[in-house]
C-alpha cells in the first residue's frame, strides 16, 4: 500500500525535531488568517486558487516566526510568494544589503542560487537556506573563476566588475560586483579609462552607453530579457500608441532603443509608481508585473510574459520544506568566500 505523501512528510519531520509536519488543510482559521494577504493577490491568483496556497502561507509565516528566520524574495517570485511570506522583497542589490544588515539567525533566499551565496558571503556565521538549490541562472553559468584569470592575464592591469549573477568563485576572482541597480556608478568608481564588466553582453553594451568608460564584455546573457525582440516591441506600440515600454538592461539593444525607460527592477517599479501610466508594457521577468500591479490598481499591466524557469523552482511546497527541514543550506569553501566577500562589500558600502 502506498503511502501517503503527507504521511511520509511528517514521518521524515519527527526525526527532524518537528512533529507533525504541518496540516495542509484548507481550515477556517486559516482562511480568516490569510483573508488580508488574499485581498492583494486577489487580481492575479483565482479565488479557486487560494485554498491551496493558503495552507503553505499561514504554516511558512508561523514556522519562520518559530525558527527565527527572515525570507528574502526578489521582484520574480510569483505573487503568493511576493506578498503571503516575504520579510524583505527587491532586486539582487537590496536583498545583498538586507541580508547584511538583518539579524535573524536563518535567512531562507527564494531566488536563484547566486543570491543565496551572495547572502551566505556577507553573513557567514548565519545559516542560509535556498528552498531548490537547482535554481540556477544562466548568466551564472555563462563563466567561471578561471575564466576570469585568464581575462585578467589578457588585459593586465584593467579592473574587473562581475554582475551580481555570477558564482563565489567568480566574484572572489573580480575587484567589484555590481548589479543593474549601480553598474554605472561602480564602474565609474573605478577611475579607470576601461573595466571589463562580465557576464552579461547586454548590460554591459547598455552601460557603455551610459558612460564615457571603454567597456570589454563577456558573452554572458540572461535567457529570459535575450529573448524579447525590437520587432516584437514597435508591435505593441503599433496597436496602441499611447502604450509606455519600459525595459531592463539585461534585455538586447534593439529593445532597448524602443523602450521609453530603461532601469533595474527597482527603477523599473519606481518608474510606474511615480509616472502612473495608464497602460505599461514591462519588459522583464513575467511575474514582476503581477507583483507590481498589487500597488498599482490604477495602472494597466500588458504582460509579455517570458518566464525565468529557474526562479520558479522556488515554490511554497519548497519553501515550507526549508523551514521544517532546514534545507537546503548554502556552503561556501571559506577561502572562496573571503575572497568574494571583498568584492561584495565593496559594492554594498560604495555609497556608505
Amino acid at each position: 500500500m502506498k503511502v501517503p505523501e503527507t504521511r511520509r512528510l511528517s514521518d521524515a519531520a519527527e526525526r527532524f525535531g518537528v512533529k507533525p509536519y504541518p496540516d495542509l488543510a484548507y481550515t477556517p482559521e486559516i482562511a480568516e488568517a490569510t483573508a488580508p494577504i488574499y485581498e492583494k493577490v486577489r487580481h492575479v491568483i483565482p479565488a479557486l486558487e487560494w485554498p491551496v496556497h493558503a495552507p503553505y502561507v499561514f504554516h511558512i509565516n508561523r514556522l519562520k516566526a518559530e525558527r527565527g528566520a527572515i525570507l528574502l524574495v526578489h521582484n520574480y517570485q510569483t505573487p503568493e510568494i511576493f506578498y503571503g511570506v516575504a520579510d524583505i522583497v527587491g532586486d539582487s542589490l537590496q536583498l545583498a544589503q538586507e541580508a547584511a544588515k538583518s539579524e535573524a539567525e536563518i535567512i531562507v533566499q527564494c531566488g536563484v542560487h547566486f543570491m543565496a551565496e551572495t547572502s551566505k558571503i556577507l553573513c557567514p556565521e548565519k545559516t542560509v537556506l535556498i528552498p531548490d538549490s537547482r535554481a540556477g541562472c544562466s548568466l551564472a553559468a555563462s563563466i567561471t573563476g578561471e575564466d576570469v584569470r585568464l581575462l585578467r592575464e589578457a588585459h593586465p592591469g584593467v579592473p574587473i566588475v562581475a554582475y551580481v549573477n555570477t558564482s563565489a568563485d567568480v566574484k572572489a576572482e573580480v575587484d567589484i560586483c555590481c548589479t543593474s541597480s549601480n553598474a554605472v556608478e561602480v564602474v565609474e568608481s573605478l577611475g579607470a579609462k576601461e573595466v571589463i564588466l562580465l557576464p552579461d553582453r547586454y548590460l554591459a553594451s547598455w552601460v557603455a552607453s551610459q558612460t564615457d568608460v571603454k567597456i570589454i564584455t563577456w558573452h554572458g546573457a540572461c535567457e529570459v530579457h535575450e529573448r524579447f525582440t525590437g520587432e516584437e516591441l514597435r508591435a505593441y506600440r503599433e496597436a496602441d500608441p499611447s502604450i509606455r515600454i519600459i525595459a531592463h538592461p539585461e534585455c538586447p539593444p534593439d529593445v532597448l532603443a524602443e523602450a521609453d525607460y530603461t532601469g533595474s527592477t527597482a527603477k523599473m517599479i519606481k518608474w510606474v509608481h511615480d509616472e502612473q501610466p495608464k497602460k505599461v508594457l514591462m519588459v522583464t521577468e513575467c511575474s514582476m508585473a503581477d507583483n507590481v500591479a498589487g500597488e498599482a490598481p490604477d495602472v494597466e499591466f500588458v504582460r509579455p510574459c517570458n518566464l525565468c524557469p529557474h526562479m520558479k523552482r522556488i515554490q511554497l511546497p519548497k519553501i515550507l520544506d526549508s523551514l521544517v527541514f532546514m534545507t537546503e543550506e548554502v556552503v561556501i569553501d571559506p577561502m572562496i568566500a573571503e575572497r568574494a566577500r571583498r568584492s561584495v562589500e565593496r559594492m554594498v558600502n560604495l555609497r556608505s
